[in-house]
């Protein structure tokens, strides 16, 4: 028997991004009704919807196949890798880059291996681009149940390594932007070693989307060989071409770190959640979850040190809003209107609120999913894209 839409039952009010042709927006909603009846409710209908009227919207533009074929396998990737990492998203997750070319007998290979096995040994997962070199390295130290890999097709035909070869959690994608994607939305921290092109276009790539705010901030450890130079060397190349010539801040020099001791490098990443959870924006403000909120002394602190980045208002403390619909609701907030601009200062604040937390006992290892912040569009922008 056919289900009758409810939106059947009265005149429909018109969506903000829907087709020109009525009907084919009532057997479009009729069809996602129809979906969320067989599989249940889903908060993404809206957004599903919105995808068949793309779809569709393809078909009047008379787009080119070769255009139509590479959004649906971009489509078709994604929607793959969002499944395979839904079972473990609740577990943190480093992502490892390094150079394929590395040798097993090389030392910046045994301190990868090193630097996965004693960052799953504190309960985190490793991800890796599935090659050879650094990359079964760190996998190897990880081990084929801690690992995740996200391998790329080549002309070269690169397999994966044999540590997670077969296994569920190998993704291979046919583009390097959907393989981007999913570094930067799944991982909760990067350590990079030592790497040609690859490695540090994942590095840079990283480092902007956080210095621009369209990734939550996080980690980033690069890592040499014992007494090795290569990222020493990377940095002081940042100094006199970037820092002195006012390209970057030294404020964004804060966003990573160089070291050659692992330890170090796993101290790194386990202290920037010693006591900072994750953060979320409502409206105009900024919410930062902690374990351990300051006392009135440390927050008349911060209101003092990081009033520069402070639009109106001041540093408060506070319980989770109405609008995080529970999520952690057990974390206190620490809640301010940020301009949005400067980052570095932010990880600096991050990195005093942790040293706040600096006694409590170490954290329950459960995160929340990361995200990819969509700016809102200027209106013009977003009339064209609604309307045409």
């Amino acid at each position: 028997m056919k289900r009758k839409s409810p939106s059947r039952t009265g005149p429909r009010p018109r969506r903000r991004y829907e087709l020109k042709d009525p009907e084919l927006n009532c057997l479009i909603e009729e069809l996602v009704e129809r979906a969320q009846a067989t599989h249940g409710d889903s908060e993404g209908a809206e957004y599903v919807r919105q995808l068949i009227v793309t779809a569709l919207r393809l078909v009047g533009d008379g787009t080119p196949r070769g255009n139509v074929k590479l959004i649906n396998s971009a489509l078709k990737e994604l929607r793959h890798s969002f499944r395979v990492f839904a079972p473990y998203e609740q577990l943190r997750k480093v992502a490892v880059f390094g150079s394929a070319r590395t040798k097993s007998d090389e030392p910046a290979w045994k301190q990868a291996f090193e630097f996965a096995e004693r960052i799953v040994s504190e309960g985190w997962m490793v991800i890796t681009g599935a090659g050879g070199g650094i990359m079964r390295a760190a996998q190897g130290g990880a081990g084929r149940e801690a690992s995740f890999g996200v391998n790329i097709r080549l002309p070269s035909e690169q397999s994966a390594n044999d540590v997670i070869a077969g296994d569920r959690k190998l993704i291979n994608f046919r583009y390097f932007f959907t393989r981007k994607v999913t570094f930067v939305k799944q991982a909760h921290a990067i350590a990079l070693f030592p790497g040609g092109f690859g490695t540090h276009d994942e590095g840079f790539e990283t480092l902007t989307l956080i210095q621009t705010g369209k990734s939550e901030i996080l980690p980033v450890v690069f890592v040499d060989e014992p007494g090795g130079s290569y990222w020493r060397d990377w940095e002081v190349y940042v100094r006199t071409h970037m820092l002195e010539r006012g390209l970057v801040s030294e404020a964004d020099l804060s966003l990573f770190k160089i070291t050659d001791d692992v330890g170090v490098a796993v101290d790194e990443i386990l202290s920037f959640y010693s006591n900072y959870h994750s953060r979320r924006y409502v409206k105009d403000k900024l919410v930062l979850r902690t374990r351990q909120a300051p006392d009135a002394e440390q927050l008349a602190a911060l209101n003092e040190d990081f009033r520069d980045i402070v639009v109106s208002g001041g540093i408060e403390v506070s319980g989770a809003l109405p609008e995080e619909n529970g999520d952690v609701a057990d974390c206190p907030r620490v809640v301010l209107k940020f301009n949005q601009r400067d980052f570095g200062r932010l990880r600096v604040l991050i990195d005093t609120l942790n040293s706040f937390g600096a006694d409590a006992a170490r954290p329950p290892l459960e995160a929340s999913p990361r995200e990819i912040v969509a700016r809102e569009l200027p209106p013009e922008a977003e009339s064209e894209e609604q309307d045409s």
